[in-house]
């Protein structure tokens, strides 16, 4: 697992230029506030946006994620285990007034890049 991409992913990076062409500034792999070891992929601090893109195997999507049948039993329970994370992550973060946007890996990067400055802008940020 140690070679598996989890940040700067190709869905990551298209994202992130298209939303710094438009002329918005963010923070990357943010930490989660009061959450040790999490980390918010795109970050507006100002407007309080978590922009968070989810692979679809390690997240569940539920049009791709696959399931292993080599040692099916403990990728279950990592997988389950990513998404309750992915769960309380996002609930913390709306508790302390974030907005939370998450996306799959999958997603056109330009419908992303539009709901996100659609969402920072909204927030009086980025205009």
């Amino acid at each position: 697992m140690s070679k598996q991409v989890s940040k700067d992913t190709g869905a990551e990076l298209a994202v992130r230029r298209l939303l710094h062409a438009a002329g918005l500034r963010y923070r990357v792999e943010y930490p989660v506030p009061g959450m040790t070891r999490r980390r918010i992929d795109v970050a507006f601090t100002r407007a309080k946006v978590a922009v968070l893109i989810d692979g679809c195997f390690w997240h569940g999507c539920p049009q791709h994620a696959t399931h292993p049948k080599t040692n099916a039993e403990w990728w279950r329970m990592k997988l389950d285990r990513n998404m309750t994370r992915d769960r309380e992550t996002t609930e913390h973060l709306i508790a302390a007034g974030w907005t939370v946007l998450r996306f799959w890996e999958h997603e056109d990067p330009k419908d992303v890049a539009e709901r996100v400055m659609r969402a920072v802008r909204g927030h009086g940020v980025g205009t």
